[in-house]
């Protein structure tokens, strides 16, 4: 697919890259209350300038931007050294556009303008400690009593748990049902009674995950998005808006990384010798293709409301990729890549492998392509 910019992609292409250039914040912090407030602020500002739920509809208060200004978007973002999302993530790439497409009049009213302006973050309580990339045989159980869902159970590898306040939940509300069938994708308060959140720490030093223990904890009936017992296919919505192009301004990030790399090995004494020449050949040219199989998956985007199996592709070589860029980085630059002026590649190193396992992993990722994208038969499932 070859992109071909118009001259309206083109003035909007400047208009974002002016606004970045004005408003871009630095210094976010790494952790802590201090980095919720940081990204709420900017989820703020960018609300303020009209950049806010870039690809949501206007009629819910998004920008409404076409696919391709979607692309523009990312790539400048990443270029000006916008922050991450992060405790904004979830809200904004799949919470928010699940309720767009799943939820009720009454759930959108409520929660999608607090999403937009920064007012209020989510985290997803989907993965269990027995349930990871087997999301169907999650234990977390939900019982109706009166207008309410009791929850008992724990969720893990929370992100954010302990700085949001809504939670995308999916639990088990029909106790005689297994794997797909019998899950209720709901709405779950934060602060109710009852829940208690345990941060875990990283390899890299941040407390970005935790564990949720839910115990008798009350959730309104109407908080559930879609049907009770119905929720498998609400949360394949979910999953499609997070392994869809959200890594775009990413693979930007990626991409300059590896130039980077490249001008860091130019620089270094004796320059590069041949296989190292090689070695940054391969990745500039991995970079090349994931970005074309990102433009791949935008143009079947352009006529999908919900992003289908194929966005496993682009998610699973980014997780591939950035693993092999990062490992590279040590290989090449070898005791310099220790050296934290400037650019930190240890953390940005030991951060990477989450992208391999967050969203399901390579393999689960692998079976995912395998059977929906191209037919192959289905391996053994567990009972």
């Amino acid at each position: 697919m070859r992109v071909v910019e118009s001259a309206e992609l083109a003035q909007f292409r400047e208009q974002c890259r002016d606004w970045l250039a004005d408003n871009v914040p630095t210094d976010r912090p790494d952790d802590g209350e201090a980095m919720r407030e940081f990204d709420l602020a900017w989820q703020a500002k960018q609300f303020e300038g009209g950049w806010a739920g870039i690809n949501w509809p206007t009629e819910y208060g998004g920008r409404g931007a076409s696919v391709l200004e979607q692309l523009i978007w990312h790539e400048e973002y990443a270029l000006a050294g916008g922050p991450p999302s992060g405790c904004m993530f979830v809200a904004l790439s799949h919470a928010g556009p699940t309720l767009i497409v799943s939820g009720n009049d009454e759930q959108k009213a409520r929660y999608l303008p607090t999403i937009l302006n920064g007012t209020e973050n989510w985290c997803q309580g989907f993965s269990e400690p027995g349930a990871g990339s087997d999301l169907p045989n999650l234990k977390c159980k939900g019982e109706i009593d009166g207008d309410d869902l009791v929850i008992n159970g724990t969720k893990i590898w929370t992100t954010y748990a302990q700085h949001a306040r809504w939670q995308e939940l999916l639990v088990r509300t029909d106790p005689n049902e297994t794997r797909h069938r019998g899950l209720t994708w709901i709405i779950g308060d934060m602060q109710a009674p009852g829940l208690e959140v345990r941060p875990i720490k990283t390899m890299a030093g941040l407390e970005h995950f935790a564990q949720c223990f839910f115990d008798d904890v009350r959730i309104p009936l109407k908080n559930v998005v879609g049907e009770v017992n119905q929720g498998w296919k609400t949360a394949m919505t979910t999953l499609g808006f997070e392994r869809g192009t959200g890594t775009v301004a990413h693979q930007v990030e990626l991409a300059t990384r590896v130039d980077r790399v490249i001008e860091a090995v130019k620089e270094a004494p004796g320059g590069a010798d041949e296989a190292q020449l090689e070695m940054l050949a391969v990745l500039k040219s991995e970079v090349m293709a994931l970005r074309s199989l990102t433009a791949a998956s935008i143009s079947r985007g352009m006529h999908e409301t919900v992003p289908g199996a194929e966005g496993n592709i682009v998610a699973l070589y980014f997780g591939e990729l950035t693993r092999r860029v990062n490992a590279a980085a040590f290989d090449l630059l070898g005791p310099h890549s220790l050296e934290r002026a400037g650019y930190n590649y240890p953390a940005h190193f030991l951060e990477c492998f989450k992208w391999a396992i967050g969203g399901g992993t390579s393999e689960i990722r692998r079976n995912t392509i395998g059977e929906r994208v191209l037919g192959l038969p289905k391996g053994p499932k567990a009972i």
